[in-house]
């Protein structure tokens, strides 16, 4: 496949990657939006890594992701700024939002877990999270670094995204379930819709 822009009209690619390098993290993303679910991810979290398997595997996101960060003070900066670049990624990738559904939800059960996830590519970043974890840490992932991560992917993707946990008594099953939705959720939203072909789906005509 070609790289390009990230415009998405047509057979266009819709392909993006991006490098964000700081005195903390060294970053790089890449993703092709309409892949076959293809993941290889190193972020030096194993969980972490784990969820973001399902982003890729359940959204049909081809993601690579290369994290070094300061893991030996704690994950808080590698989680963080991997929300943040894997968000400007899918802004570039999706380009001007053309014949795309715009909206998406979905939920996810993991046995006695439930989650909700509703996203909206409106252009305005936006984070409701209600997700009563019932453990402080998922093997090395610190669960309080689960809202930074969609902080900073809602900042730099411009949308507008709900996350719920409905049910949940295993917080592993807590997350598995939201980055399940997260990922159904966003792959309903960046559909592209035959009967919306070159059109931006809102009636201000940009997003």
């Amino acid at each position: 496949m070609s790289e390009n822009s990230g415009k998405n009209s047509g057979d266009t690619d819709r392909i993006a990657e991006v490098r964000r390098d700081t005195a903390e993290t060294q970053i790089r993303v890449r993703i092709n939006l309409d892949g076959t679910g293809v993941a290889k991810l190193a972020t030096g979290i194993g969980f972490f890594d784990h969820m973001l398997d399902q982003l890729a595997r359940h959204g049909l996101v081809d993601l690579e992701i290369e994290a070094l960060g300061d893991l030996h003070i704690d994950g808080h900066h590698t989680v963080e700024d991997v929300g943040i670049t894997v968000g400007q990624a899918f802004a570039k990738a999706v380009g001007d939002k053309k014949g795309i559904r715009r909206y998406g939800h979905a939920y996810v059960p993991l046995d006695e877990a439930l989650s909700r996830v509703v996203v909206d590519f409106s252009g305005r970043p936006g984070l409701h999270m209600r997700v009563p974890f019932k453990a402080g840490m998922i093997g090395a992932l610190d669960t309080q670094l689960v809202y930074e991560f969609f902080q900073g992917f809602v900042n730099h993707a411009g949308v507008t995204l709900h996350i719920d946990n409905l049910f949940g008594d295993n917080a592993h099953h807590q997350c598995e379930t939201v980055f399940k939705a997260f990922a159904r959720a966003l792959r309903m939203a960046l559909e592209r819709d035959a009967r919306m072909a070159g059109v931006i789906p809102s009636t201000k005509g940009s997003l």
